[in-house]
């Protein structure tokens, strides 16, 4: 099942301790064996079982990166690479052992060019602290999953979020990368040209690869124009297919809104009352509009029109700064407010896509099933990709708990398959979504196998992700 098969794989003991004894020598103080170090490194935001490396390496240049890949590859030890640990599918833990490979320290901006639209970062560095950075040059980074992941993490997990709708997801972002390969060497893919018919597209093939295939060292990104104006607003509905067909009329009428999330009755109740609202317990749509004075506001009166159309209340937006945050704090604290729906409960998040014309049915199923299985589920989702997240509260330590959980999300991920999706739109395959990717691609997965065997041939980057290797 989804969530059970988290196996630990065949360690190298003989080869563990030589590295751990090598990289003590080369890194110093920069390298910790400590248990306090190691499980903060198998941190995962699910309840997948921590699987801890042997010993964490804080790399500050590209040239610490290679000595550590070069050292695990002449052991055969695998490598992990850590960014924030903000993955949620058990994407950071070493199932073999192995070296967790830190890159927080890795966190410059080295080289902007305003005049492209693009930049050129490390990997360690958040996309709160990248568009701190950019402020001063009218351009900021678009692409915002939520949390305050690194720049690495991003590309590694081909994350998108809230922004998606408007300007794509990682891999609409990246133009190039430096990457270390198995040998330990730093290669180059990609150019800062915005179109090239040269050669396989290699920069894609890293970009999502939950690194299973290389070592990011450098990511040079696509950067957008701040807005002169950015409006915001609400609007509820009757049931969950009056708002899915207003989000599809909306995209179809060219409305270039810039984000569209949809909250369920149970999600807006949530919020409510985690982050002192009074919205309607219906479900709803959370709208942001990005351009000038009068485009905003052209679109925002488009929207109203359709929504009316569909029955939706009264669609209220603002162009003011601070309401606008607040509105958009609510909705990236909706993971904290459905965990305060019952604080005696765990919570498991989990994602998938179909298209959107699909999205109200596959919700609507989703609530129904919610509903027999007894769950206790908000629902919240970026409708204009037809992408939404379920939120499942559980308590860990009740088997039939954590049984009835596994069932739910796999009949979840199987849902979405059979309505031409996939079983995940965001939070990637890592250990907990092993079992779906194999139904979602069938025998294309041999196909993967065979590009992670010729990119890695000993299995040392991040082992036991994406499929099993006996699989």
């Amino acid at each position: 099942m989804a969530i059970k098969d988290v196996r630990q794989g065949k360690r190298n003991e003989e080869g563990i301790a030589a590295v751990l004894d090598i990289l003590r020598q080369a890194f110093a103080e920069r390298f910790q064996t400590g248990q306090s170090f190691r499980e903060q490194h198998a941190h995962t935001t699910t309840y997948l079982p921590a699987q801890l490396p042997d010993g964490v390496v804080f790399a500050e240049t590209s040239e610490d990166v290679k000595l550590v890949v070069k050292t695990c590859a002449a052991h055969k030890v695998p490598v992990i690479a850590f960014g924030t640990g903000s993955s949620l599918e058990g994407q950071v833990n070493a199932t073999h052992g192995g070296i967790s490979l830190d890159f927080t320290r890795m966190n410059k901006v080295l080289r902007v060019s305003p005049e492209d639209l693009d930049v050129t970062v490390e990997p360690g560095i958040t996309r709160e602290e990248l568009n701190v950075h950019l402020r001063d040059t009218g351009l900021f980074f678009p692409i915002d999953p939520g949390a305050n992941a690194s720049i690495g993490g991003m590309t590694a997990t081909r994350a998108s979020g809230t922004n998606a709708v408007r300007y794509g997801t990682m891999k609409d972002n990246v133009l190039a990368l430096t990457v270390v390969t198995a040998d330990g060497e730093e290669i180059h893919v990609g150019t800062r040209a915005r179109k090239s018919s040269a050669g396989y597209d290699l920069t894609r093939l890293y970009v999502g690869s939950e690194g299973t295939l290389g070592i990011i060292t450098s990511v040079t990104l696509r950067l957008q124009g701040i807005p002169e104006k950015i409006g915001g607003g609400v609007c509820a509905f009757e049931t969950v297919e009056a708002a899915c067909n207003a989000v599809i009329m909306t995209i179809q009428m060219g409305i270039p809104v810039a984000r569209i999330e949809l909250l369920d009755a149970m999600q807006i109740r949530a919020c409510n009352a985690y982050s002192d609202l009074s919205y309607p317990e219906k479900p709803t749509l959370f709208l942001e509009f990005h351009g000038t004075e009068e485009t905003v506001a052209l679109q925002s009166a488009q929207f109203a029109e359709i929504a009316t159309e569909f029955g939706g209340d009264e669609f209220v937006w603002t162009a003011n700064a601070e309401e606008r945050a607040k509105l958009w704090k609510a909705r990236h604290n909706a993971y904290w407010a459905g965990r305060a729906l019952d604080p005696t409960l765990s919570g498991f998040s989990t994602d998938v896509c179909v298209p959107i014309s699909r999205l109200a049915e596959c919700v609507a199923e989703t609530q129904a099933d919610i509903a027999e299985a007894g769950l206790l589920a908000p629902i919240v989702g970026h409708a204009g990709d037809g992408n939404f997240h379920v939120l499942v509260m559980f308590d860990d330590k009740d088997p039939a708990s954590v049984a009835k959980v596994e069932a739910f999300t796999h009949r979840l991920g199987q849902r979405a398959l059979a309505m031409d999706g996939t079983c995940t739109g965001e939070h990637g395959v890592g250990q907990g979504k092993v079992s779906l990717l194999a139904e979602e691609i069938g025998p294309a997965l041999g196909l993967m196998q065979t590009v992670k065997k010729s990119l890695d041939p000993d299995n040392i980057f991040n082992p036991g992700k994406i499929w099993h290797p006996a699989d």
